[in-house]
């Protein structure tokens, strides 16, 4: 079993940025790839971007490439999403999630974070 804890959502105007982490514990923790999905209100959750444990290899939704960057520390068992030139259509719960495979869809995840609120004030 996996544990994640996110942490480090809150309010930020559009334009600005944000760091968001999640720290894994339990049986294994180090052993997953992570990833990190989003769910605005009234809206599908969807993928936002993820890591293989190594850090070797990211891949990133469209709609954040270029503005959002994944990183892993292996020591903390720590994954962190820095999010910059944020927009009010970022606006989300974020979650973190770990999985077997660094892919996009949530069936390659096995374990999911209680999620942290994203507010991009326009």
């Amino acid at each position: 079993q996996v544990q994640l804890v996110e942490s480090g959502g809150g309010l930020v105007q559009a334009g600005g940025s944000l760091r968001v982490s999640c720290t894994a514990s339990g049986r294994s923790a180090s052993l997953y790839t992570m990833g990190w999905f989003r769910q605005a209100p009234g809206k599908e959750q969807e993928f936002v971007a993820t890591i293989n444990q190594s850090g070797s290899y990211t891949n990133y939704a469209n709609s954040v490439k270029g503005r959002f960057t994944i990183s892993i520390d292996n020591a903390k068992n720590t994954v962190y999403l820095q999010m910059n030139s944020l927009k009010f259509e970022d606006t989300a719960v974020y979650y973190c999630a770990a999985g077997r495979v660094a892919g996009s869809q949530k069936y390659y995840y096995d374990y999911w974070g209680q999620g942290t609120q994203v507010t991009v004030s326009s």
